[in-house]
């Protein structure tokens, strides 16, 4: 049985106050035309579909397209409600759209949605299981000791009853111990909102939300299959791809990716402001990607922004890099430390050290050592 693996879609987000609804657009049309190629048995949303937990109308009429497109084709869709999600106004009309075969996880309350599959090899039972807090948990099980995210989740797994002789795919929206976090996510201080993978042990796949890089967690069935669009500037070096898993017979999963190709890249440029405004520089890019540029003339560009807006009309961030911003450079809180990957802090440790940021080959092996460590 195979899947389409989405999530973190944010439609209706915008990012340094530039709106990413054309470009939202834009991707979802390109997932359709990946998903019509595939032929998956079902569509997996998990969590995040929406930026805020009152989205714009805008970004309401997106998500209706894409899901009324869906059930036209016949391909069934099973989606769950994220952390930027409003609980119920996504499971609203959720017993009338599954007469479509777009199945939405309701607002827990003690057990979790069960949907029963069919194939070749037998049955396939699905779970969607929506973002929870400990909190929301705690309300359904009095007599058990619930005060943190690990707690929590390992009780609502628990009261599944999970026939494990049968293939059991779960979609969640947490975040699982060890996996690397991006600026764009939403940050726990201290590391409170964690789950530990071995919670999904019953599971053949996890198909994960929450974490906006694409990525595995322990074993490769526990997966996070990233945004399909870049929302922050540490995510520039990342392709972006959905998440294609196949349920052979039990115990036998497959897994590959499809790459996207966003209608605007977002990436970073450095130089003196002559050099990046000279037309070698830029002639063989798309200047309509989404820029972070770092000057590192010794003086500001007077106008600079706007002056180089009229090259990089979608610039987002303009930062300067010379003698003057690296000496008032400060020692950040512990606080503004906690709110950080271990990525994060490493690459500016290494900007520190060599005035110059990591490349892209170097930002890979220490990524790679780091999960190996992990």
């Amino acid at each position: 049985m195979k899947f389409i693996h989405l999530s973190d879609l944010h439609i209706g987000k915008r990012v340094n106050e530039f709106s990413m609804i054309e470009d939202q657009k834009y991707i979802l049309e390109q997932i359709l035309h990946i998903i019509r190629e595939e032929e998956p048995d079902g569509v997996i949303l998990a969590g995040d579909l929406y930026d805020k937990p009152v989205p714009p109308t805008e970004a309401v009429s997106v998500l209706d397209a894409f899901l009324t497109k869906l059930a036209d084709q016949k391909t069934a869709v099973f989606a769950v409600s994220g952390n930027h999600d409003s609980a119920e106004r996504i499971a609203f009309g959720a017993k009338l759209m599954s007469s479509r075969g777009v199945y939405l996880s309701p607002v827990y309350s003690k057990t979790v949605e069960k949907i029963v599959l069919n194939d070749a090899h037998g049955e396939v039972n699905l779970y969607l299981l929506p973002f929870i807090k400990p909190a929301v948990v705690r309300r359904f099980f009095e007599e058990e000791d619930i005060n943190t995210y690990q707690e929590a989740v390992q009780t609502a797994v628990a009261h599944m009853e999970i026939d494990r002789e049968k293939r059991n795919l779960l979609v969640a929206h947490q975040f699982v111990t060890g996996a690397l976090r991006c600026e764009s996510e939403e940050i726990s201080v201290g590391g409170l909102d964690q789950v530990d993978a071995s919670v999904f042990q019953d599971f053949d796949y996890v198909a994960l939300g929450h974490l906006h890089s694409p990525q595995h967690v322990g074993r490769k069935e526990v997966r996070y299959c990233g945004t399909p669009l870049k929302y922050s500037f540490s995510e520039a070096g990342q392709e972006k791809s959905v998440t294609v898993v196949e349920l052979k017979e039990k115990g036998r999963v497959e897994i590959w990716t499809v790459p996207l190709k966003p209608l605007r890249d977002m990436r970073t440029i450095r130089g003196m402001y002559m050099e990046v405004t000279d037309r070698s520089f830029y002639q063989d890019t798309n200047t309509d990607d989404y820029i972070f540029a770092t000057l590192t003339d010794e003086e500001d560009i007077p106008d600079g922004m706007q002056k180089l807006r009229t090259i990089y009309p979608n610039l987002m961030r303009l930062e300067y890099d010379n003698k003057r911003t690296r000496e008032n450079r400060s020692i950040e809180g512990a606080d503004a430390v906690e709110q950080k990957s271990e990525l994060e802090l490493f690459e500016e440790f290494f900007e520190l050290q060599n005035n110059q940021p990591m490349s892209e080959e170097q930002r890979a092996y220490v990524k790679n050592m780091m999960e190996e460590i992990k």
